[in-house]
């Protein structure tokens, strides 16, 4: 197996990852918006997990917008890669500029 087959199932399993996680965010902060709406409170342990998602989802929307900017002049539809990117993270970048050297 040569290495660069090794580093596409790699790029692979973090996309797998990185939806899953992205997916996961996102619910997390939408059931922190429904217990505070609702006057629920959170338990405090928790308060590093949303911490922590809250920079992912901030991170993939940089990397998202940034993708969405960039593809359209790499004629891919802009708003589906930038959501593509968001869900993927830093891979769908990199696939993005692998293609312009390609």
């Amino acid at each position: 197996m040569s290495l660069s087959e090794i580093g596409q199932k790699i790029a692979g399993f973090i996309k797998i990852v990185s939806i899953v996680l992205i997916t996961s965010a996102i619910g997390l902060e939408l059931s922190n918006i429904f217990g505070v709406l609702n006057t629920n409170e959170i338990p405090h342990n928790l308060t590093p997990i949303f911490a922590i998602a809250r920079v992912a989802l901030i991170a993939h929307l940089f990397e998202g917008i940034i993708a969405a900017i960039y593809a359209g002049s790499k004629s891919k539809l802009p708003f589906q890669y930038g959501i593509y990117t968001f869900f993927v993270g830093t891979v769908g970048l990199v696939e993005l500029f692998r293609q312009e050297n390609s």
